[in-house]
């Protein structure tokens, strides 16, 4: 996902920098431009300023974080030499948490939480990202409100080709998302199938039905505002617009690489003992993903 945010936001004309970890990535970009094709359409995007080492940038204006959950918080505390006193930090990840592992090094005064929704991303090879889809991005301020520094982001966002709304209560957005995340990640993991065939099939669509049910359970008792009754009807609407789509979890195993479990599945029996609830779906899911993980 961050490899598309950059590709289109630098095409659009913006001053663009990428960093990440994965050197074959960065030194792809660096020699043939970064490749995004897909829902937005196929370009080569040349003007990147791409490194390995955030220290090596200038400060910036905004900084977003796109990293799996677990590199949130070290992502955070490596921005700081990028930072100035109205940088704004956007962090937009899958599942719950990510706010607050950024706030472990950073005030939350000046950080945005975003949700995106309909994309379907995914690397192809080094320098190389492919999206089916590219349905909305929403941001709000981390303490809620709408501000019109965030209206301004969203303008940038927009310029780009995204389809951006701004949110009072982003947490409603992001809480939404996780159930859709929590109905098909682990679940389409461990079955090893497309959302659509999850859909498709009565039994396995029970279980991870089952698994976004015990997340609404829990939004409920802990007063988060959704934005509707009907937890089936909502999830399969989320579904059917990318049938063919794998999750992000089930990507990261097929690539024997570690997923986000802990901050999607996993963090519901946690998010449930909080509320006096259990969550027993999402414990034996995660439980089986996480064996899976054991192996590579």
């Amino acid at each position: 996902m961050g490899s598309v945010y950059a590709g289109l936001l630098a095409d659009a004309g913006n001053d663009v920098a990428v960093v990440d970890i994965w050197a074959a990535h960065i030194n792809a970009i660096r020699a043939d431009g970064l490749r995004v094709e897909g829902a937005s359409g196929d370009r080569v995007v040349r003007t990147l300023h791409a490194v390995t080492d955030v220290s090596d940038l200038e400060p910036c204006d905004l900084v977003i974080i796109a990293t799996k959950a677990s590199g949130v918080a070290s992502a955070a505390r490596a921005i700081g030499p990028i930072l100035h006193h109205d940088t704004l930090v956007l962090t937009i990840q899958n599942g719950l948490g990510a706010g607050e592992r950024i706030c472990e090094s950073l005030p939350p005064d000046n950080v945005l939480l975003g949700v995106a929704g309909g994309f379907g991303a995914s690397i192809k090879g080094p320098g190389h990202a492919h999206h089916n889809g590219m349905e909305l991005i929403r941001i709000g301020e981390m303490q809620g409100g709408l501000t019109p520094r965030v209206e301004q982001v969203a303008s940038v966002w927009r310029g780009a080709g995204f389809n951006v709304k701004s949110f009072a209560d982003i947490n409603q957005l992001i809480w939404e998302k996780f159930i859709c995340n929590v109905t098909f990640s682990a679940p389409c993991t461990v079955f090893g199938r497309t959302i659509g065939e999850m859909m498709a099939d009565p039994y396995s669509w029970k279980i991870s039905l089952t698994c976004g049910l015990e997340a609404y359970t829990v939004a409920r008792a802990k007063n988060i505002a959704l934005s509707f009754d009907d937890t089936e009807e909502y999830v399969c609407a989320f579904g059917s617009k990318m049938p063919n789509a794998r999750p992000s979890m089930l990507l990261d195993h097929l690539a024997s690489r570690p997923s986000e479990i802990d901050a999607i599945n996993g963090m519901v029996p946690v998010v449930a003992a909080e509320a006096g609830l259990e969550a027993p779906y999402n414990e034996v899911l995660t439980a089986m993903v996480k064996s899976k993980e054991a192996e590579f």
